[in-house]
């Protein structure tokens, strides 16, 4: 397992509203979680529609294949993959694991936030309930 950074970009994902342009980190937990596209035409496509919300990211914010910030080497950093309406998301990092501030095991002091209180994670399970509601 590894607490990984991850920029979240412009996209439909509904999960995701208000938070475009975060750079959270984000707890990994998998060996076989590798986002592969066999066809390029395909992942050309899904790039071009921002289908791609998620991306695995280096300490410049920069989307990355390089490991240990890329923890499977998915190509160019594909951390999660949406629907066109934005109501499906996959996603192969972990945020219900780190939802609350005493998940993280390490934040910057410039935070100045409540280790009992939310992450701000928990946003993208606001607006799950929210869409739902």
């Amino acid at each position: 397992m590894r607490f990984s950074s991850v920029k979240i970009e412009n996209s439909p994902a509904l999960m995701l509203k208000g938070m475009e342009g975060s750079t959270l980190d984000v707890w990994a937990a998998h060996g076989e979680g590798r986002a592969y596209f066999p066809d390029d035409d395909v992942f050309n496509s899904v790039l071009k529609s921002r289908l791609v919300p998620v991306k695995y990211c280096d300490d410049d914010g920069k989307p990355t294949e390089v490991y240990p910030f890329n923890v499977n080497g998915s190509p160019l950093g594909v951390a999660a993959i949406c629907s066109p309406d934005g109501r499906h998301l996959a996603m192969m990092p972990h945020p219900e694991r780190c939802f609350l501030m005493w998940q993280y095991p390490w934040y910057p002091t410039s935070w100045n936030v409540d280790k009992k209180g939310p992450s701000p994670w928990l946003r993208m399970f606001q607006n799950a309930r929210e869409w739902c509601s």
